[in-house]
């Protein structure tokens, strides 16, 4: 087996980590030794062992000596909540150490790689970085452009409708098209919303996965209007962080202790993007409606769009879905037959 075969694996089992890693990445890392491999593993829930002390706590003392690492993500340097990975391949006996890509985390960033060097570890760079670097896109961006990934998620009607009409709550798509939805929102740390979608949908926004961190809901409400709303779920059931975006300085008196409520002179989009960075969100999956889509894609900012197509027509009454500013061409496209409705995945615009 050859580098790049044995790194594949490594892909393998960084995708078995899944979200509950929440703000670690998700990493896989695979001993060999005179070509057997002796152990596998992947980063485990938030707080949990890194991929590579998961590998070789499998193994006997001593049983790594003059063995080879291969590891999808740069090992970590520093003491966070684990100590650092690299004291621990030193101190193993591995004399070799395959890496997909270095680390975008300022913190670990060449770090790792170069501690390991310095050690007299041998360390090769680069094998299998493109499929590394698609298990963890909403973290490699986040710590390379310092803002939150963005997908914007839309459910449309064949003509284009969001719903039968303003203020009207709207079922579109099919059970296969909910199922999945609820599965997506655990991929991320906030889910978005604004303030006609909470009041019109009364949503929980909750995915469908258990989880221990789940993601934020995030509603943007500019002018206070869900001061007259409090018995919300969003704002009663405590199952998830609820945060409330707005300029209305009498809003957090209105909505009970269940919602933080963060109150800026400016509640734009990109004000609004540049305080969850600093709160340190990775992700976001903007679900409408869409005045706030509208809003993200006149900003410029949005990585992701995912649309939900049912074969049904609402007519000229019904509210037309989001329409970025410009013409957007996707480098990245992928379609789905979910039942008799379509989702449609588009990365990577060519126009920016």
């Amino acid at each position: 087996m050859n580098d790049e075969t044995l790194m594949e694996r490594a892909v393998a089992a960084a995708k078995q980590a899944g979200a509950a890693t929440w703000r670690n990445p998700q990493v896989g890392a695979v001993v060999v030794k005179n070509g057997h491999v002796l152990a596998t593993g992947h980063t485990q829930p938030y707080g949990g062992s890194h991929a590579e002390r998961d590998a070789l706590s499998r193994l006997a003392p001593g049983q790594a000596a003059g063995a080879t690492l291969y590891v999808t993500l740069e090992p970590c340097n520093h003491y966070g909540k684990q100590p650092p990975c690299t004291q621990l391949i030193i101190n193993s006996g591995i004399r070799r150490v395959v890496v997909a890509q270095l680390d975008p985390h300022a913190l670990v960033t060449g770090k790792g790689v170069a501690n390991l060097r310095q050690h007299g570890i041998e360390v090769v760079t680069g094998v299998g970085a493109q499929q590394a670097a698609q298990v963890n896109p909403h973290y490699d961006f986040f710590y390379r452009h310092h803002r939150p990934w963005v997908t914007l998620k839309q459910a449309l009607s064949l003509d284009g409708r969001v719903s039968a009409g303003p203020g009207q709550r709207t079922a579109i798509t099919n059970q296969a098209v909910y199922r999945r939805v609820h599965q997506e929102r655990a991929g991320f740390q906030g889910i978005v919303i604004g303030s006609t979608t909470a009041i019109v949908d009364d949503p929980t926004l909750l995915p469908s996965v258990q989880l221990a961190h789940l993601p934020i809901r995030i509603v943007l409400d500019r002018r206070g209007r869900l001061a007259d709303y409090p018995d919300l779920r969003l704002f009663n059931d405590g199952l998830a962080p609820t945060w409330v975006f707005t300029e209305n300085a009498a809003l957090p008196d209105r909505l009970g202790p269940w919602a933080r409520v963060l109150v800026l002179p400016d509640c734009s989009v990109p004000a609004v993007v540049q305080v969850l960075a600093e709160e340190g969100v990775q992700s976001l999956y903007v679900e409408g409606g869409p005045t706030i889509q509208n809003a993200f894609a006149r900003a410029g900012l949005v990585e992701e769009v995912l649309t939900y197509l049912s074969p049904v027509m609402l007519g000229q009454e019904g509210v037309p879905g989001f329409a970025p500013p410009e013409t957007w061409k996707f480098q990245d496209q992928q379609l789905e037959l979910l039942g008799n409705n379509v989702r449609i995945a588009e990365r990577e615009r060519q126009d920016v």
